[in-house]
């Protein structure tokens, strides 16, 4: 019997993220609903000023 990584294999074939409506990136979670990315369906995008690709 193994255990460790070789036994999470399962979890590997979901797909966790879809694209999101508001940025269009691939970064909206199923479950959570929630992006990423941009915090769709929040009203305020998501932006934090350690974020490097704002500038």
């Amino acid at each position: 019997m193994v255990k460790g990584t070789t036994s999470m294999g399962g979890f590997t074939k979901k797909k966790v993220h879809i694209r999101c409506r508001r940025c269009g990136k691939n970064s909206l979670h199923k479950r959570h609903h929630q992006c990423a990315s941009c915090g769709f369906p929040e009203a305020k995008r998501r932006k934090y000023s350690w974020i490097k690709w704002y500038t």
